[in-house]
């Protein structure tokens, strides 16, 4: 790899939100072992990240390939300094989380009326009247609350999401007690300008997060204008995998490895080894029976 170029105005680190366990594998339409996910989770905590999204609560038979949640907790090897967030979608869900020891959490909103029906059976309003008592229960029993916001920039069923709608749910959120929000690109039709726009309009980027999938290409382009902007935590998947299984035109997630070799390149430390990462997508890749969408992984694993 060529010598660092840093940019001007660009943080000096950014963390890396791994959330290729939970989110990238959600959408595997063969179910994925839980020994070779407990696998999976040991190798992202070697390769140095300090965050991995492990599994959700959600009832299996909604999304099948995470029914196996208890099952994986139990058999993690955890280390220290790591952290395990688990995505959890109600009370019920929560309770499940904390019979396990669960210490973080992250509840998934909608910015839209129609992706609010479609993934939480609710209303954009209503969806609240599910988060509240969650994120309160959480708050109380010492667990950190994370929150997701979908359809950030655009909805397939409703078109560009206006960036108003954006921030007034992100601050309901916040304002519940959620340590931070994750802006979400869930089909990915955003672009640096939009990006640059949504994050201004909240005013400041200390509590912001940004994930984006890669549907049109623009994922990098897309992170590098949130680090502009002051955003210093982005949401990835080793390998790109992953999906959304309630909206057929999401694709990958901005791919961990790729995000790295740019956060390299411009001299931003991530405390990850690229070579691990790139080992665990190539071994991943092997057991899902295709090759890795991630470039990276690609042009190194070639080589």
């Amino acid at each position: 790899m060529s010598p660092a170029h840093p940019i001007e105005g660009l943080p000096r680190q950014v963390t890396v939100y791994e959330v290729g366990p939970r989110d990238g594998l959600q959408n595997e339409s063969a179910i994925v072992p839980v020994e070779v996910k407990a696998e999976f989770v040991d190798r992202l905590a070697d390769a140095g990240h300090k965050i991995i999204e492990t599994t959700s609560f959600v009832h299996p038979r909604w999304v099948p390939q995470l029914a196996d949640a208890e099952e994986l907790l139990g058999k993690l090897r955890r280390r220290p300094g790591v952290r395990y967030p688990v995505l959890v979608p109600n009370e019920r869900g929560l309770e499940r989380a904390l019979a396990h020891g669960v210490e973080e959490i992250a509840v998934f909103a909608s910015a839209t009326e129609t992706f609010a029906a479609k993934n939480l059976n609710r209303g954009l309003e209503s969806q609240f009247e599910m988060f509240e008592p969650v994120v309160a229960a959480a708050v109380e029993n010492g667990v950190r609350v994370r929150a997701y916001v979908s359809m950030c920039f655009g909805d397939p069923w409703e078109g560009p999401t206006p960036v108003s709608q954006v921030v007034a749910v992100g601050e309901r959120l916040l304002g519940l007690g959620c340590y931070q929000l994750s802006l979400g690109d869930t089909i990915g039709v955003g672009t640096p300008g939009h990006v640059a726009a949504l994050i201004e309009a909240f005013g400041s980027p200390d509590r912001l997060a940004v994930h984006f999938h890669d549907t049109y290409g623009q994922a990098l382009g897309n992170t590098l204008a949130a680090l502009r902007a002051g955003v210093t935590t982005v949401d990835a998947s080793t390998g790109g995998i992953g999906g959304c299984p309630y909206a057929e035109s999401a694709t990958g997630n901005l791919a961990t490895e790729d995000l790295v070799w740019m956060l390299r390149g411009l001299g931003i430390e991530t405390g990850l080894d690229l070579d691990k990462l790139v080992s665990t997508s190539t071994w991943l890749a092997q057991r899902l029976g295709r090759p890795s969408p991630s470039r990276v992984v690609q042009a190194l694993s070639k080589g």
